[in-house]
């Protein structure tokens, strides 16, 4: 076996094993990325990623035999990770699970070296675990549809506008889009989710040949999914320019609510060939800091009484 290359992260060095080895086979274009592409980015990333990593419990996605071997969900962080990671002991039923988070771009390195293909992050923080300063609504279409998703996402940007939160648009690298809304922190998941669900109740009774919260595929048809049940403690979200388990490496992107207009924008639009350009734009830079829930639930309520 060949020894592993070096590469300066900040103030870490990072061994890289194996950087040749293939994880995204070529696509329909040709184009095939290494373990060592899969390390150049997220390096190259880490500035504008690690704002929305930081001080959060992580689930790790890895593929050590590339995208069409197995799958590995990992929660608790193996001992001999270095004792420069950063972990969280945090409860689980029966126990507690030790969580590595990322903060700084050495870890995120040290995370692609592994395999790590996809950061999927908390929306609570590790400091108070069970009040959630982000609330998803993932917007899941039955198949490959776009346009049904960029006319959801436009529903549910207005309704959110109405009650008077901020909203953020993402690319998931997959099939949909996620709408991130920052809250306070104050609120516990149960209240955060329990407006979720009732915010895709409005939405699916105001849009029913569109829009469904039902949990079971054979009762949604070829209606949009609004699923909010990512809302919840140790429930995740795919990080903001994390890369997808796809082939073409299709990347996780913050857009802004303008690009949603773009004819050219999908689910998989980005990749770690071109996802920094994307990232320099500062898609997010309007959203400002996170709201209570109070009075978005009270505007909610008087919406749905029709007040």
């Amino acid at each position: 076996m060949s020894s592993p290359d070096t590469v300066r992260v900040g103030r870490r060095t990072v061994e890289v094993h194996r950087p040749d080895k293939v994880l995204f086979p070529a696509d329909g274009s040709g184009r095939q990325y290494t373990k060592g592409d899969l390390v150049a980015y997220y390096r190259t990333v880490a500035r504008f990623m690690l704002p929305h990593l930081r001080g959060r419990p992580l689930m790790l996605e890895r593929h050590p035999d590339g995208i069409d071997g197995p799958r590995f969900m990992q929660k608790n962080t193996p001992e001999y990770y270095p004792e420069w990671i950063e972990r969280a002991e945090l409860a689980k039923e029966g126990g507690t699970v030790t969580h590595t988070v990322c903060g700084d771009a050495a870890t995120l390195a040290y995370l692609a070296d592994q395999a790590c293909v996809t950061p999927h992050r908390w929306l609570s923080r590790v400091g108070s675990p069970d009040r959630p300063d982000r609330m998803v609504i993932d917007l899941d279409p039955a198949g490959d549809d776009f346009e049904a998703v960029r006319a959801a996402a436009r529903h549910v940007g207005e309704l959110l506008d109405e009650v008077r939160l901020p909203s953020a648009l993402m690319t998931t690298g997959s099939r949909g889009l996620h709408v991130v809304v920052p809250l306070n922190g104050n609120h516990g998941f149960d209240e955060v989710r329990a407006f979720a669900r009732d915010l895709a109740d409005v939405l699916a009774g105001a849009h029913p040949d569109l829009l469904t919260t039902a949990a079971r595929k054979k009762d949604r048809g070829e209606r949009l999914y609004l699923d909010v049940q990512r809302n919840a403690y140790a429930q995740t979200a795919v990080a903001p320019f994390a890369v997808r388990a796809r082939p073409g490496a299709p990347v996780a992107v913050p857009v802004s609510w303008d690009q949603l207009d773009d004819p050219g924008l999908g689910p998989r639009r980005w990749t770690v060939a071109d996802a920094l350009g994307q990232a320099e734009t500062d898609p997010w830079r309007d959203l400002g800091r996170g709201r209570a829930l109070g009075p978005a639930r009270r505007r909610l309520n008087a919406l749905r009484s029709g007040g």
